[in-house]
């Protein structure tokens, strides 16, 4: 398992990663956990069998589809630190013979045509422009009849609302949502079969005041311990504005997967 340096500017800083692994868990840079790892891969044989997932972040969704599902997978993110995060985390677990975590750069993938039997991602396509060409990177990465599936933060259809924005300004973070059939549209476009969406807002819109309500209370404190008080308010009031664009409808989740038509059919 290793880590290759690429020059990236970070948008993950250490108090936004210690925020997230406090709320969503250690490893996990989106929301779910395991049991959403679990939901994006249901029916999947993942066996043995070589598992793509962009955006790999920390580490937390790789490790549950190699220590659960059986997969070997190779990891890819921007950022060097979270790389690094991740190859700590897959020694500690003693999955170094399933995970490969790197670092690459925006743009085509490094991988020869048809490398993989599933290409997977959590919460990390919310951040790339040109979706259209990430998916047709993935296919041409994929193998036939192989799968792509993914979880993402969408948005609702018309322009995004002042508190859209300064939910956005709060992140500091590079958002390019689109909507939940756009995702169906673009999957679409790019050749896959069997696509299928599923809006996962109710769901989140749920879990999101829950997790408002623990950072202003029970996990204010330890927050405070690990980041400072400043940093700590600065992400409650951040939660505070994802509850509303959450309640609101404005943001929204979706699950996306399509099949990579099999030769001769």
């Amino acid at each position: 398992m290793k880590a290759e340096a690429v020059a990236h500017d970070n948008e993950y800083h250490g108090a936004m990663i210690a925020v997230l692994e406090l709320v969503w868990g250690a490893g996990f840079m989106a929301p779910g956990g395991k049991g959403n790892v679990d939901r994006m891969v249901a029916g999947l044989d993942l066996e043995d069998r070589r598992v793509l997932d962009i955006g790999s972040g920390i580490g937390g969704p790789a490790i549950v589809l190699a220590r659960d599902h059986g997969a070997r997978v190779t990891g890819t993110d921007l950022e060097a630190p979270l790389v690094a995060k991740a190859v700590a985390y897959g020694e500690a677990a003693g999955l170094q013979d399933r995970l490969d975590f790197r670092v690459v750069e925006a743009g085509p993938m490094p991988f020869a045509d048809e490398s993989f039997d599933v290409v997977f991602s959590s919460g990390a396509f919310t951040q790339i422009d040109d979706k259209e060409a990430m998916f047709a990177q993935c296919v041409r990465v994929l193998k036939p009849g192989g799968w792509v599936t993914v979880y993402d933060w969408l948005k609702a259809p018309g322009d995004y609302s002042a508190d859209m924005r300064r939910w956005f300004e709060l992140e500091g973070l590079t958002y390019a949502m689109r909507t939940l059939e756009a995702y169906e549209a673009v999957l679409k476009g790019a050749g896959l079969v069997e696509v299928a969406i599923e809006d996962a807002s109710g769901w989140y819109r749920r879990e999101v005041r829950v997790e408002y309500d623990k950072l202003k209370g029970p996990l204010y404190e330890p927050m405070v311990e690990l980041i400072g008080r400043a940093e700590a308010d600065h992400f409650v009031e951040n939660w505070r504005a994802m509850t509303v664009v959450c309640e609101r409808g404005e943001m929204r989740q979706g699950y996306c997967r399509g099949r990579k038509p099999a030769v001769g059919g």
